[in-house]
C-alpha cells in the first residue's frame, strides 16, 4: 500500500512561495566574501574590479553561496492559501498548508539537499525564489514503507536564468 495520494501526486511541481530579492550590489558582495573567507583574505576577483575583469566572468560575481536574502528582501507572496502556525512539528504540514490530506506518518528526518549551480550572480542582478513541491517516492526500510518528500527552491535573475536550484528531502515513516 502506497503512502502517496492522488492528490499528492497532483500536488508535484505546485509553487507554493515567490521572493524577490534587492537589486545585489558590489558591496553586498565583496562583505559576504570577507565574511565567509575570514579569518583569510577572499580571492581578489570577489573584491577587486581590476582583477575580476581578468577572469573568465569579466567582473566580479557573487561567490555561489551568496544569499542576496540574508538581510532583507523586496517582495514575498505565499502562494498556498492554508498556512500552518510556524514551528509546527507535524510529520503531515507540507501536505495540510496545501489544502490536501497527508500520509499520516508518525515520524520524520532531514533528507539533506542538493544544490546545483547555474550561473552566477553579479552586481545589479535581481533574484527570484520560488520554492515548490517536488517529487514523492517511496521505500521499504527496517521500519517500514519510508516516505521521500522533495522540496525544490529555484532561483533565476532578472534575465530567467538559473542561478541556483536546491532540492531538499524530508524522509517520513
Amino acid at each position: 500500500m502506497s503512502n502517496i495520494s492522488e492528490a499528492m501526486k497532483a500536488a508535484v511541481g505546485t509553487v507554493t512561495a515567490r521572493t524577490t530579492s534587492y537589486p545585489i550590489s558590489e558591496s553586498d558582495i565583496r562583505k559576504w566574501a570577507l565574511a565567509v573567507y575570514w579569518p583569510d583574505k577572499p580571492p581578489a576577483y570577489f573584491i577587486d574590479p581590476a582583477e575580476a575583469a581578468k577572469t573568465v566572468h569579466g567582473g566580479i560575481v557573487a561567490p555561489e553561496d551568496f544569499n542576496p536574502f540574508a538581510w532583507a528582501s523586496a517582495g514575498h507572496e505565499s502562494l498556498i492559501t492554508n498556512s500552518l502556525r510556524a514551528g509546527t512539528n507535524d510529520p503531515d504540514s507540507t501536505e495540510k498548508s496545501l489544502g490536501i490530506e497527508g500520509p499520516g506518518l508518525t515520524f520524520m528526518l532531514n533528507g539533506g539537499m542538493v544544490c546545483e549551480y547555474g550561473v552566477r550572480m553579479r552586481a545589479g542582478d535581481v533574484i527570484t525564489s520560488e520554492a515548490s513541491v517536488g517529487e514523492y517516492s517511496e521505500r521499504e526500510g527496517r521500519l517500514g514503507l519510508m516516505l521521500f518528500s522533495r522540496s525544490i527552491s529555484t532561483w533565476t535573475n532578472q534575465k530567467g536564468e538559473m542561478v541556483k536550484r536546491t532540492t531538499g528531502t524530508l524522509i517520513r515513516y
